[in-house]
């Protein structure tokens, strides 16, 4: 009995949602196909930690590049690199690179590489704030939608997104915890279908002679 009130609860949220932000749901699926028609997205962006309570506050910067399956970040001196089959973390300071086949999208938190997709699914949304920016000669309108996880047990309170809404672009990322951690992932630049070196999505072994391999799997 209990897990069918849990249930009706839960079909009659989505049911309430789906109804009220229609207009959210446009907006999402916009970005989506925007996203989705370029051959590739090449993203500087700044990343931002904060906690009040911990006395946590710093900001890093870091580039991203996609194209199909595969994807480059780097930030912190941490370059990642996913060729559609594994993922390769190499970090300088440590001289090692760690291998796997481990799929990026089981990631729980918003990483540069899932924030273009991770709103399709998981999360309850409505309309949010909106905020402008800029000045009088040149004012852009971010439109933010909010975005609540459908699992109850998950480590994430809410996520605002930011939508450029001349782009139909993703502007930021803001992620809540329920440990009341906020993190940010601002877009500096964004471009799309530019021109990529071909060997950027190839781990190159021969770069990191004397590094340990740190093979998980």
């Amino acid at each position: 009995m209990k897990k069918y009130i849990l249930f009706t609860i839960s079909f009659l949220s989505s049911f309430s949602y789906s109804q009220i932000d229609t207009d959210a749901q446009q907006l999402l699926n916009k970005v989506s196909e925007n996203i989705k028609s370029y051959d590739n997205i090449y993203i500087n962006y700044a990343y931002t930690l904060n906690n009040i309570e911990e006395d946590i506050n710093y900001t890093n910067r870091g580039s991203f590049v996609t194209e199909n399956e595969n994807w480059r970040f780097e930030m912190l001196g941490i370059t990642r690199i996913f060729d559609g089959d594994k993922l390769y973390t190499i970090s300088p300071d440590d001289e090692e690179v760690t291998i796997s086949s481990q799929n990026p999208e089981d990631e729980t938190t918003i990483t540069p590489n899932k924030m273009l997709y991770f709103y399709e699914e998981g999360y309850y949304f409505e309309m949010g704030n909106v905020k402008y920016i800029g000045n009088a000669n040149f004012r852009k309108k971010i439109q933010y939608v909010k975005l609540i996880p459908m699992d109850s047990e998950a480590d994430i309170k809410y996520i605002d997104l930011g939508i450029d809404t001349e782009f139909n672009q993703i502007y930021e990322v803001v992620e809540t915890g329920k440990n009341e951690t906020i993190t940010t992932i601002s877009i500096i630049d964004f471009e799309f279908n530019v021109s990529l070196n071909e060997k950027l999505f190839v781990f190159d072994s021969a770069k990191y002679k004397g590094y340990y391999m740190n093979i998980l799997d």
